[in-house]
């Protein structure tokens, strides 16, 4: 029985589709905030789950950065946000933060079945990603290491997750200023620069020295 982690602050709503997943044979396990889902997901890509159902309007945190939260350990499971927004640049920044799939609210639950059908068997054919050391909170916008916590700033926040999702691969310039600023911000090329001085700083505080970013010059950076 394939595992889902269902993360809804509504509890008429988590019951509702926790009970319509259990019916289709799946293994269903609840949250009702960002702190309990990452808790639930585990510290690695040894998570038990298959695929993640997730609320953008947690009371604890936005989804995205939960999402953001997953990548950055190496849970690849795929994760279906659900939200009551559907204007263009949420579901953009959705889709930049790691997601697979979006539903917006209200929603028929065999629609959500049916996505989440095609999710899993999509799942199973990617290669598991290498264990991370280092974690990064959405709840408190930190990044976690062997010497303790270092304040992140948002955008902070979401540069170094998308980063660590991508651990040992390049991510291109316009690719971390998609997941750092709102869909249609300019950035300055110098600007993305400097954040990513600060982050260097910030690991190196975290004490996890075997970690950096590295400069692929002309092209983006690199989680190494």
């Amino acid at each position: 029985m394939p595992g889902v982690l269902v993360v809804e602050d509504d509890a008429a709503l988590r019951a509702t589709v926790a009970r319509a997943l259990r019916s289709h044979d799946l293994d269903v396990t609840t949250a009702d905030d960002g702190a309990s889902a990452l808790t639930a997901a585990g510290q690695g890509p040894g998570s038990r789950f298959a695929a993640v159902v997730l609320d953008i309007g947690l009371p604890d945190s936005d989804g995205r950065d939960v999402c953001h939260a997953l990548r950055a350990r190496g849970i690849d499971a795929p994760v279906l946000f659900l939200t009551a927004r559907d204007q263009l640049h949420d579901l953009l920044s959705g889709y930049a933060a790691g997601g697979d799939e979006y539903l917006t609210k209200p929603f028929h639950v065999r629609e959500l079945l049916v996505r989440l059908d095609v999710l899993l068997r999509h799942a199973a054919r990617r290669p598991p990603p290498a264990p991370e050391v280092l974690q990064v909170d959405p709840a408190g916008h930190s990044l976690d290491g062997p010497t303790g916590r270092q304040p992140l700033t948002p955008t902070e926040f979401r540069l170094l997750a998308a980063l660590m999702a991508a651990t040992g691969n390049v991510v291109r310039r316009r690719e971390l200023a998609r997941a750092g600023w709102p869909d249609g911000a300019i950035v300055a090329d110098n600007t993305l620069d400097q954040y990513v001085a600060r982050l260097r700083r910030k690991l190196r505080a975290a004490g996890d020295h075997g970690r950096t970013i590295g400069t692929v010059v002309g092209v983006g950076y690199r989680f190494q």
